[in-house]
């Protein structure tokens, strides 16, 4: 039997062995040449040209004024604006999570009632624009110039006035707080409901409570989908600060503005505070990097690390990722 399968394999004068083949030596032996691109290069070669002529233009024209750029950076009512833009963004960030995690969490509940409050919430205020927000809530004194709490339609136990009592931080600090809310309730109950269901109701087979299936099986899979798009929320918001300069609140850019409504300088001063959000949005987005991969690990997602990321998005100073085999 043995020798019958060996005359089946063995090769024949009409079926030569591969090895055998005249010109393999020199096919197996040749070099791999990849695939020529050139709409690639050529499209790389006019971007390079555009980043040379930006890059040029930032560093010959005089009207930039570099040195009174340089002077302003760390002026000490640019450094109070930039904390209080800093702390506002935290603030606001923080207040609106735990909103929105609640919202959230009736968005998904059986009760029709709360799903219905939390929905008509999430409706109003991202359908309202944010300054129109930020300005109702500053003139709130001129719609409510009293509040009071008692019975509805009964008497009244306390009542005080709102002409001093939404300032502007306060009003930016709501307004802020209320739209984050919004916007996060949606970014969560989208990153419960990316978990499937069979994961829960194992969890359940195995005999785990509602509360510890949330955070051991729930949050630990929804977290890869909540983060990124939280990321974006928190940059957006700290840029987003910038309009409560429209009440007269010194964050950032309103000091920068005070400052050119004095000197003139506008182009420096609008380009100091470019730059500290420039600054701000980097280290967040840093940071950002960082916890996704914290959440992502175990899975494919993962991705290459911040040294293989950065080279790879810099083709002059590396050869970029590799391409894998096909799947």
């Amino acid at each position: 039997m043995t020798s019958d399968v060996s005359d089946r394999v063995s090769p024949s004068p009409d079926f030569p062995a591969v090895s055998g083949a005249p010109g393999d030596e020199v096919l197996l032996g040749a070099r791999l040449v990849g695939s020529r691109r050139p709409g690639r290069w050529v499209s790389a070669g006019v971007l390079l040209v555009v980043a040379a002529m930006v890059v040029h233009t930032l560093f010959t024209n005089r009207r930039f004024q570099w040195p009174v750029v340089r002077s302003f950076f760390f002026e000490d009512s640019i450094v109070r604006g930039l904390e209080l833009t800093i702390w506002l963004t935290a603030a606001v960030v923080a207040t609106g999570y735990v909103l929105g995690t609640g919202l959230a969490a009736a968005r998904l509940s059986s009760n029709p009632i709360l799903r219905s409050v939390s929905f008509f919430f999430v409706w109003l205020v991202r359908s309202v624009p944010m300054l129109v927000q930020l300005l109702f809530w500053y003139e709130l004194a001129s719609l409510y110039p009293h509040l009071s709490v008692g019975l509805p339609f009964g008497p009244a136990f306390a009542s005080f006035s709102t002409a001093h009592l939404f300032g502007g931080v306060l009003a930016a600090y709501v307004a802020l707080s209320l739209d984050v809310a919004a916007f996060s309730a949606e970014i969560i109950r989208g990153g419960i409901l990316s978990v499937p269901a069979g994961q829960v109701a194992a969890a359940q087979a195995l005999g785990l409570g509602r509360w510890r299936t949330f955070r051991r099986i729930v949050v630990p899979q929804a977290m890869p989908a909540i983060v990124p798009a939280s990321g974006n929320l928190l940059i957006g918001m700290l840029k987003a600060t910038s309009i409560v300069s429209v009440i007269a609140v010194p964050d950032l850019l309103y000091s920068a503005q005070l400052i050119y409504n004095q000197d003139f300088q506008i182009v420096p001063l609008l380009l100091v505070a470019t730059l500290w959000y420039i600054v701000l949005t980097t280290l967040l987005s840093i940071g950002q990097y960082f916890l996704e991969r914290r959440f992502a690990r175990g899975s494919a997602r993962r991705g290459a690390g911040f040294g293989a990321l950065f080279r790879g998005n810099l083709p002059l100073f590396g050869t970029g990722p590799a391409a894998g085999p096909l799947s």
